[in-house]
């Protein structure tokens, strides 16, 4: 039986765009890939939401797997500004009141604290959930500010975590916006709540933002600003 025929699909960044107006798409649907389309749109509880986020406790517990820069042979500007890097969670993310729910506030701290426990070079680890439950516009934010070695692969060995945890489909590099580094954007799944999470690393830092019932391209056009407003340096 013949194949249904796929079209081609623009490369990021060009020329192509969809009509005015229209919601964002998953980065990709490809049934060869293997990864389902995330589900749409699809609004949740505080609880459902609660699970998604306590499956997101291993997303940067990489432990051993980060490459501690230890050594001084690069670029000295390059080692002051990692070694000045640092990681917040605002009050507020890209005008989103951070959700202060108890069971919320508990979820984060417990990521933070893994996080801290598993990567003990961190000068500090944060996380947040930030937004409106009733709105269905929440976005968890994870980070840790640390001295790499290879930005690269930590942020692959971080994305392999979060796909332990989730389904994941397209997973796209996208610019990492002034403060450098490499990042990666995608859409992904669970417990039947749609993901969009863009990732960050660089010399002094990594994290990843999630935005529930979110695609990767939602997240990814809001990612310059919130990665700003999470890392910050001296």
């Amino acid at each position: 039986m013949s194949q249904p025929h796929h079209p081609p699909q623009p490369e990021y960044g060009s020329a192509a765009t969809q009509p005015s107006g229209a919601p964002d798409q998953p980065y990709g649907t490809d049934p060869a890939a293997g990864f389902p389309p995330p589900p749409q749109k699809k609004k949740s509880g505080v609880g459902k939401i609660l699970l998604i986020v306590l499956a997101v406790v291993l997303v940067l517990c990489v432990g051993g797997g980060i490459a501690i820069w230890a050594t001084v042979k690069d670029d000295v500007g390059e080692v002051v500004e990692a070694t000045g890097t640092r990681v917040v969670a605002p009050e507020t993310l890209n005008g989103r009141p951070r959700i202060t729910d108890p069971d919320a506030v508990a979820m984060a701290e417990e990521i933070r604290a893994d996080n801290a426990k598993n990567v003990p070079q961190a000068t500090n680890t944060v996380a947040g959930v930030y937004g409106d439950v009733a709105k269905g516009d929440v976005v968890l934010i994870v980070g840790m500010s640390v001295l790499i070695d290879e930005p690269e692969e930590d942020l692959d060995a971080m994305l392999k975590s979060f796909s332990a945890e989730f389904t994941v489909g397209v997973v796209v590099t996208v610019p990492p916006g002034p403060l450098g580094g490499i990042a990666k954007c995608g859409d992904g799944s669970s417990e039947d709540v749609g993901l969009g999470f863009c990732m960050w690393a660089d010399r002094g830092s990594l994290g990843v933002v999630i935005g529930f019932s979110k695609t990767g391209k939602e997240v990814e056009r809001e990612f310059g600003t919130i990665r700003a407003a999470i890392e910050q340096r001296d």
